[in-house]
């Protein structure tokens, strides 16, 4: 089990666990890993969120990577995705995203690309966590005079505007038919948003796109949809767009107030991308948690469906295994290969406009190609021990199985711990909504009751 890496990157409360001393011997490994690997001095880009702990984030990585010999550059307030596409359009030698997704302001984290524009392996993010826990990094100081070292971070503001010209490149169709509302969750995509659909003719209404440090994701975003569902009924807008935290997820609301998570979207550019022969091998990459809706969309559509584990890093190798060109979650990561080696919010939601323009269809008449089952899913807080205990327990194990057994052929359940929340996630699906509450419910209270008493 990795000490300090998730699903994706480290992440935990800034200041705490995510601290100036882990961030910068975090800098420290990865800096001595990219020099051996190149035999020179390496140079590595850093984006950020919006997230008020950036800045001491920022310099400690900087601080480690200068000890190490690496020069840092500074790119600001952009994506994730934005780091990965300049990382590898520049060929740096990797790429940092400070970020902690779609979790409030007081997490942060830590993203790591290669020089590739793809994630760390679980390899290469193991090698940095051997360095840093073999010399205790972590519970070093900085050597005397170091200060003057993090003159190495040198700014690159000027890269985000490349990255804008890129989104912009995919758009296809006049877009000034369609009214939008855009809400960028106080996050990444307020800085490029508003000029990438602009230029493109979308005409939209902005929300949550002010951010002050401590607001992102904060009633809003991808992950708090009601204002934004109240904003498009009550403007009459055909969409609402919404992104997390660092713009790497898109989720939608149709002209009806109705959610499109990942997995409607999946549906809607998988059929497109399937009619211009574009979906290679006819086949969708979707996750263990991908709504059963989803899977028969699939089947009925001739196509093939494959479920990866729970992770857009995990769609991403299912699809490198075969080189299918679509895959993601239903959270709204998703990933299309053809145009990036990440998800992609701001990009994904671009695809979906040229469908809506294309075919000068209502969203909700583009998501009816898909039928959601009733799915159920709590959280129940677990810290590294719970988690580890959770494994492995005998009782939680047969109380998984007794759920099984109720939900039947009609249903699934399906338990895990989260990478990148101090949660184990319960999740039910049947086809009745009911039962997979009353279900999921119940394993949920039992399973609280042994972590508790661990």
């Amino acid at each position: 089990m990795r000490r300090l890496f998730g699903t994706d990157g480290v992440r935990g409360i800034a200041g705490d666990f995510l601290s100036y001393p882990l961030a910068r011997a975090i800098g420290i490994a990865l800096g001595r890993i990219l020099t051996a690997k190149s035999g020179h001095g390496a140079n590595v880009i850093i984006g950020t969120d919006t997230r008020e702990s950036r800045t001491f984030l920022k310099e400690a990585l900087a601080m480690g990577l200068s000890e190490s010999g690496t020069v840092a550059y500074d790119v600001g307030v952009v994506s994730t995705p934005a780091v990965a596409y300049l990382t590898k359009k520049h060929g740096y030698d990797a790429g940092i995203m400070i970020s902690a997704s779609h979790n409030s302001y007081e997490y942060n984290g830590i993203k790591i690309f290669g020089s590739d524009g793809f994630k760390l392996t679980d390899g290469e993010e193991e090698a940095i966590e051997d360095i840093i826990f073999s010399e205790g990094l972590a519970d070093s100081a900085p050597p005397s005079g170091a200060d003057s070292k993090i003159m190495n971070l040198v700014p690159k503001y000027e890269l985000k505007d490349e990255y804008r010209d890129y989104l912009k490149s995919y758009v296809q169709y006049d877009l000034s038919k369609i009214r939008a509302v855009v809400d960028c969750a106080n996050g990444s995509a307020a800085s490029t948003a508003r000029e990438v659909f602009g230029s493109a003719g979308l005409v939209a209404e902005y929300i949550g796109c002010s951010p002050d440090g401590v607001n992102i994701n904060r009633d809003c975003g991808s992950t708090h949809l009601s204002l934004l569902r109240e904003r498009v009924l009550s403007s009459g807008a055909d969409i609402g767009i919404a992104f997390d935290g660092d713009a790497d997820r898109f989720l939608a609301i149709d002209e009806r107030g109705n959610e499109v998570d990942g997995d409607f979207i999946l549906a809607i550019l998988a059929l497109d991308m399937m009619e211009k022969g574009r979906l290679s091998r006819g086949t969708l990459v979707g996750t263990v948690m991908s709504n059963y809706g989803l899977t028969k969309f699939a089947s009925d559509n001739s196509l093939g469906f494959i479920a990866a584990k729970v992770g857009d890093r995990y769609v991403l190798e299912e699809m490198e295994k075969s080189a299918y060109s679509l895959g993601g979650e239903q959270s709204g990561h998703v990933i299309i290969r053809e145009a990036a080696t990440t998800g992609d919010g701001q990009l994904t939601a671009i695809y979906l406009l040229n469908r809506l323009a294309e075919t000068k269809k209502p969203l909700s008449e583009l998501a009816s190609v898909m039928k959601k089952y009733p799915q159920h899913l709590v959280n129940v807080s677990a810290d590294d021990e719970g988690k580890r205990a959770f494994r492995d327990d005998p009782l939680i194990k047969s109380i998984i199985a007794d759920a099984e057994d109720q939900l039947g052929t009609s249903g699934r359940i399906l338990v895990r711990p989260s990478g990148t929340e101090p949660v184990v996630r319960i999740m039910t699906e049947s086809t009745d909504l009911d039962t997979a509450v009353s279900v999921c419910e119940s394993v949920a209270e039992k399973i609280r009751t042994i972590l508790a008493s661990k």
